[in-house]
């Protein structure tokens, strides 16, 4: 995920916590809390604490809160463009996708025991839940499900996608940053089908749905420049695929697409596992956007404990598209919206 914390907020919590205990008096009381406590004890005592301090606030307390808090004021996207680029985006989806709506709960534990991602920077609700960060890491519990159910885990893939609103709790700088914001995310489960054929094939439908989308957008009079696409690939197998029959199936179906290939990139690997690619859009200023994020993970395997198991995921900030790409035109038809 990105922005990440800095070590300096991370001390700035930790002596936050050593001054609690030791005005407390109690060294110990954290351990016990974790340790000694199940989850719906600890539960129980920590509604208790909160509906205490709840009966102590007046409207007006709640007014401030609401002035001063950056997780509960609303968006800066226009929601009527959000919906439109959702139905937009919907209609264009390869055949067999399912559109799903997501709960804004997830499991406790949902983006830091799949992804590498600190709990700091969740949002933890008090009853073993936490709000959704990414979406992609729901619906590979869903897929999972899904699979799980499955006549001996068949070829049949499961295709999801959806548009969800997500919170994160690190602080972003920028304009086009927010502590939530929508995302329109895609994710593909299957099986190893040999040969990569199955990174193979999910990674073309993916990039192809977001260059059809952009494409459309254009149409709908949004001001998009060049494209970019990256490529990643985290092995030698995989980058020998990125320079074959990716790389020509991707110049054979989108001449004119500009396609980089990083091979072996040295970043760190801790969220995808094996190929990952992003595309930028150069925006009415000139300025390049990451716009689209994608790749193979291995939380199928990991939730199914199957290695044949294979997961590809995407997503595209669509509120940070409609602040970084303005529409052009605004007497445009609203029909220039539909194709």
């Amino acid at each position: 995920m990105p922005g990440e914390s800095t070590g300096k907020g991370k001390r700035k919590e930790d002596a936050i916590i050593e001054r609690i205990l030791k005005d407390s008096g109690d060294p110990g009381l954290v351990d016990r809390l974790v340790r000694r406590l199940s989850p719906s004890d600890l539960q129980s005592l920590l509604l208790r604490v909160y509906k205490e301090r709840v009966a102590s606030l007046r409207p007006a307390d709640v007014l401030r809160q609401y002035a001063g808090n950056r997780f509960v004021r609303p968006p800066n996207a226009a929601p009527l463009d959000s919906a439109r680029l959702d139905e937009l985006a919907f209609s264009l989806l390869p055949p067999g996708f399912e559109v799903v709506e997501l709960s804004p709960l997830s499991p406790l534990g949902t983006s830091s025991a799949l992804g590498p991602v600190d709990q700091d920077k969740v949002v933890t609700t008090i009853r073993n839940t936490e709000v959704l960060s990414d979406p992609t890491n729901a619906m590979a519990l869903e897929c999972a499900l899904r699979r799980a159910g499955s006549p001996r885990r068949s070829a049949a893939e499961v295709r999801l996608a959806c548009s969800q609103r997500l919170v994160r709790a690190q602080a972003f700088s920028g304009p086009a940053s927010f502590a939530h914001f929508r995302m329109l995310a895609l994710c593909t489960a299957g099986r190893d089908s040999g040969s990569l054929g199955f990174e193979l094939a999910a990674t073309l439908e993916h990039i192809g749905f977001y260059l059809r989308l952009f494409e459309a957008l254009g149409d709908a009079g949004y001001a998009i420049g060049p494209l970019r696409l990256r490529i990643l690939p985290f092995s030698a197998p995989l980058a020998e695929l990125a320079r074959g029959k990716l790389g020509e199936s991707l110049a054979e179906l989108h001449p004119g697409l500009r396609v980089e290939i990083d091979e072996l990139s040295d970043e760190k690997r801790d969220y995808y596992s094996g190929l990952r690619f992003q595309l930028f859009a150069t925006d009415a200023e000139g300025e390049e956007q990451f716009i689209v994020d994608g790749g193979a993970t291995d939380w199928t395997q990991r939730l199914l404990a199957d290695r044949k198991e294979r997961f590809m995921t995407s997503g595209m900030g669509s509120e940070r598209f409609l602040v970084c790409f303005r529409r052009r035109g605004a007497a445009r038809k609203d029909q220039a919206w539909t194709r």
